[in-house]
C-alpha cells in the first residue's frame, strides 16, 4: 500500500520595505508622467532688501513695466530680485497647445519649481508663427497703487502689448499638475524647442504641445522694472550670420554702384546716337 506524500508548507514572503520619504526641500507632482521620477527643487529663499534699497525703490516710476519677449536674439522677461536669487541667469519656458494660450514659466534652474507662471492672451501657434517671421516684442504693464505693497512678481494681472499694440491681458496663476508635468519632462534640457509626446498632451483637440526653453540674463532697472534677455546658445552661428549679412549688404552696394554706372553708360550711348542722328539730318 503506497504511503501518502506530505507537502511541506510554503514559507511566507515578507513584504518589501516602504520607500524612503522624499526630502523636505523637494516637491513631487501628484500625477507624474510615465518617465523616470524627477524631484523638482524649491527655489532658494528670498533675502530682505537693505534700508537704502527700500528708500531708493520708493521714488521710482508710477507704472510698472514688464517686457517679456524680444526674439530671435533676445527675449526679455522681467522678474523682481526680491524673490529670485539664482544669480544673473534664470530658465524660462514658453509652452502650450498650438490652439490655446501660451504659458510662460520662470525657474531658477531647469530642476527647480517655477517661481512664476503667466498665462498670456496670445495663442501658442500665433506666437510661434510671428517669431518665425521676425522680431516680436511682448510687454506687460500694470498700474502701480502706492497704498498697496505688492511686489512686481506678485501682480495678479497685466495689460499685454505686442509690438506696441494692446493685445489683451496676462494673468499670473499657480502651477498646475499639467505645468509641473511639462517642467518635469524638460528637467534635463537647458535650451531648445520642440513638441512633447502625445501622451503628455493627452491627445488634446487644441493641438500638439509645443515648448521653447532658454537661459535669460537679468538686467535690473528698479523695483518696478526688470528685464530678462534670452541668451543665444550659438554665438559662433550668430557671428557667421552677421558676417553673411554684412557680405550681402556689401555685394548689394556693389551691384547698386554697377547699376548706376550702367545707367550712366546707357544715357551716354543714347546721347551719342541722338547726336549722330542730328548730324545725319544736316547732311
Amino acid at each position: 500500500m503506497p504511503t501518502p506524500k506530505h507537502k511541506l508548507p510554503t514559507p511566507k514572503r515578507s513584504p518589501p520595505p516602504p520607500p524612503p520619504p522624499p526630502s523636505p526641500n523637494v516637491v513631487v507632482p501628484e500625477h507624474s508622467p510615465p518617465i523616470p521620477q524627477v524631484y523638482l527643487q524649491k527655489p532658494s529663499p528670498k533675502k530682505n532688501p537693505s534700508k537704502s534699497t527700500k528708500l531708493f525703490r520708493r521714488v521710482r516710476s508710477v507704472f510698472r513695466s514688464f517686457p517679456v519677449i524680444n526674439p530671435p536674439c533676445k527675449m526679455p522677461v522681467p522678474i523682481h530680485d526680491g524673490h529670485i536669487h539664482g544669480g544673473k541667469q534664470l530658465t524660462g519656458t514658453l509652452f502650450g497647445h498650438r490652439k490655446s494660450r501660451v504659458n510662460l514659466a520662470i525657474q531658477e534652474n531647469p530642476r527647480c519649481l517655477p517661481v512664476l507662471v503667466l498665462e498670456l492672451s496670445i495663442q501658442t501657434g500665433k506666437l510661434l508663427q510671428d517669431m518665425g517671421l521676425g522680431l516680436v516684442r511682448i510687454a506687460l504693464e500694470c498700474e502701480k497703487h502706492p497704498s498697496e505693497k505688492i511686489k512686481l512678481i506678485d501682480e495678479p494681472i497685466w495689460t499685454m502689448y505686442c509690438n506696441g499694440r494692446k493685445a489683451g491681458y496676462a494673468v499670473k496663476r499657480e502651477a498646475t499638475d499639467d505645468d509641473l508635468k511639462v517642467i518635469q519632462m524638460l528637467h534635463a534640457m537647458s535650451m531648445g524647442a520642440g513638441v512633447l509626446p502625445g501622451d503628455t498632451a493627452d491627445s488634446s483637440p487644441e493641438g500638439e504641445l509645443t515648448y521653447m526653453r532658454a537661459y535669460f540674463e537679468r538686467v535690473t532697472g528698479s523695483k518696478d522694472s526688470e528685464t530678462y534677455y534670452m541668451m543665444n546658445p550659438d554665438d559662433e552661428g550668430m557671428r557667421l550670420r552677421s558676417e553673411a549679412v554684412e557680405e550681402l549688404e556689401r555685394k548689394g552696394e556693389e551691384l547698386a554702384e554697377n547699376e548706376s554706372e550702367l545707367q550712366a553708360l546707357a544715357r551716354q550711348v543714347k546721347e551719342e546716337k541722338m547726336g549722330k542722328s542730328e548730324l545725319e539730318a544736316l547732311f
